[in-house]
């Protein structure tokens, strides 16, 4: 059973209505995504909280501390390689708790991990694939598949509520961009956003003679972004970006401009960390240099709800004695965690070793050696914090 959801342009203020209990307006931003702005300088921890988190290393725990989800007991991390390990880490203390691996071809097993989801309530990890879906417990047992129909590529996953995943169809350019599925039968909802035109975001290169052929899109680029009990739906082809409602309704909260339909080469208009005062985005051109492997241009974007500006910015981590950037591209986890980074182990041994380091990210760095596992910094939001 497919629902369409079609929502038309609104142009006007609107109620934001995220949770029950919650009543806020967000004012309709536009942003010019062809202007210079002036730039402004924040300190993470004056608007973030930071957690860091040393994850076990023993024999049978040895990690590229890639995060795939964190829940209130537990960290799930992967891999980078297609080895299949699932590792499970305490949420607290980073103590090593439980491997599970199921790679194979058979019906209850995964050819590899393309994201992996936790349902604590549940007891559940969703392992996306190829074609599938794979559900088991947190012991590793297989419990049932949810298979994907054929407009459905999983890519990003998340929990939506109690009972359904959202998801975006990240490689289909003819379906809709986001869908809401059932987490027992996998039956589906589809969100559609309204867009004149699909734009692709990949820069395409061809040389028939040599029977070569190229396709780029932009990294680290995130669709769907939890903010605090709603969802931000981001469609590289429309104008507007959206928030999503648990009761699914759909409320525009950023119109961007000039139109990306209108632009050559386009300049897309994605969305990183997002807070009550501030939305971090970025604009990003299409364009690549095939010789020099370099392209997709961008420019760090704030918007300040309080002072209802636009500025380019940068963000300094105060854990370091010196001016250390920090990422504020969005890799969410859910309300709370608004994103995380990976820290490799050699790397904070040299900062310690330099002086560079502060409080408890010193007190961890002081205890590591070269052969231990990443340090996950987790940026969280403010829990005074509400939309």
């Amino acid at each position: 059973m497919k629902w369409i959801i079609t929502i038309p342009a609104i142009l006007l203020f609107a109620l934001a209505g995220c949770g029950k209990d919650k009543q806020s307006t967000d004012e309709l931003v536009t942003i010019n995504v062809s202007k210079d702005y002036p730039e402004k300088e924040l300190i993470l921890q004056d608007i973030m909280d930071v957690e860091y988190i040393a994850l076990e290393t023993t024999d049978e725990f040895i990690t590229h501390g890639n995060v795939m989800d964190i829940g209130e007991k537990f960290i799930i991390v992967k891999n980078n390689t297609n080895d299949g390990n699932i590792f499970i880490f305490d949420r607290k203390t980073g103590k090593a708790i439980r491997k599970i691996n199921r790679l194979g071809q058979g019906v209850e097993e995964y050819p590899g991990i393309a994201g992996i989801t936790l349902d604590e309530e549940n007891n559940e990890l969703f392992v996306t694939h190829t074609g599938k879906i794979s559900v088991y417990d947190l012991d590793g047992n297989f419990k049932r598949s949810l298979k994907r129909g054929d407009e459905l590529y999983f890519f990003h996953l998340y929990n939506f509520n109690q009972t359904s995943l959202i998801t975006n169809n990240y490689w289909v350019t003819d379906k809709p961009a986001f869908t809401i599925i059932s987490k027992q039968d996998g039956t589906t909802k589809q969100i559609q956003i309204p867009f004149k035109e699909k734009i692709s975001m990949a820069v395409n290169y061809s040389d028939k003679a040599k029977d070569i052929y190229y396709n780029v899109i932009p990294d680290n680029y995130n669709p769907i972004i939890p903010y605090f009990d709603c969802w931000v739906l981001v469609e590289q082809s429309s104008d507007t970006v959206y928030k999503y409602q648990s009761d699914h309704k759909m409320i525009p909260i950023i119109a961007r401009t000039p139109s990306v339909q209108s632009m050559n080469p386009e300049v897309f208009l994605f969305l990183g960390i997002l807070t009550n005062r501030y939305y971090f985005m970025e604009t990003v051109k299409k364009e690549y240099n095939f010789e020099t492997h370099e392209g997709f241009p961008t420019t760090d974007l704030l918007y300040d709800k309080q002072e209802k500006a636009i500025f380019e910015y940068i963000v300094y981590n105060n854990d370091y004695s010196e001016k250390r950037a920090v990422n504020m591209k969005s890799l969410p986890v859910d309300d709370k965690i608004a994103s995380w980074q990976s820290i490799e182990a050699s790397q904070l041994i040299e900062d310690y070793e330099k002086g560079k380091l502060k409080g408890r990210l010193k007190e961890i760095a002081a205890s590591l050696d070269e052969e231990s596992n990443p340090v996950i910094m987790l940026i969280k939001h403010k829990k005074q914090t509400n939309p």
